[in-house]
């Protein structure tokens, strides 16, 4: 009978094998490179994770840090925003994190998630799908508390959901993030007096 793996062998290279992701990103992650850089076999990895695609998925949903992976972590339930000021503070103080300085190394691997999700929907569309989902249900939550019809809070949510995502995209591309920084204030002056509105 074969000896289980050992868990916090599994869990340090867990945590080797996101620092690497996010050094190295995804576009050219084989296995055996990978193996090589953590002292180990790509036969050990496959061990332990039976799939490269897994073991990416596992790897940066233990991110303490990860920005986009912990939608439900930015909000404690029992400080919900209960009205459109509250909410916008919390969309604003939510969007300080995923924009910060220390943040912007780690985002674009998320784009590479993106890209990788279409390219390859087998092995890397679950895990966006799971980003989506996670942010799109925690917004619906929001509005729904705030007295909208299940219709319009999946609307409100995937609005603002798709905006941040793109508003986070564009200045990995030109650095410009004071453009994105301003383009979501302006958008939250548009969107937060519809929000009164339940």
């Amino acid at each position: 009978m074969p000896r289980p793996p050992d868990p916090a062998k599994r869990r340090d290279l867990l945590n080797r094998v996101r620092e690497y992701v996010i050094r190295n990103g995804l576009a050219d992650l084989s296995l055996r490179p990978l193996a090589r850089a953590l002292g180990t076999s790509d036969r050990m990895l496959l061990y332990y994770f039976g799939t490269k695609e897994r073991m990416v998925a596992e790897a940066l949903a233990l991110d303490e840090r990860r920005p986009l992976l912990r939608a439900r972590d930015l909000l404690d339930p029992t400080a919900s925003p209960k009205n459109p000021a509250e909410l916008r503070r919390f969309v604003e103080q939510t969007w300080q994190q995923l924009s910060a300085p220390n943040m912007r190394a780690r985002l674009p691997l998320y784009l590479e998630i993106m890209t990788a999700s279409l390219l390859h929907p087998d092995r890397y569309g679950p895990v966006m799908r799971d980003v989506l989902t996670e942010w799109t249900g925690l917004l619906i939550s929001v509005f729904r508390g705030l007295g909208m019809a299940e219709a319009r809070a999946r609307t409100e949510a995937a609005l603002l959901v798709d905006a941040l995502f793109g508003l986070l995209t564009a200045p990995l591309a030109d650095g410009d993030w004071d453009r994105s920084d301003a383009a979501l204030h302006t958008l939250l002056d548009r969107l937060e007096p519809g929000w009164h509105n339940t």
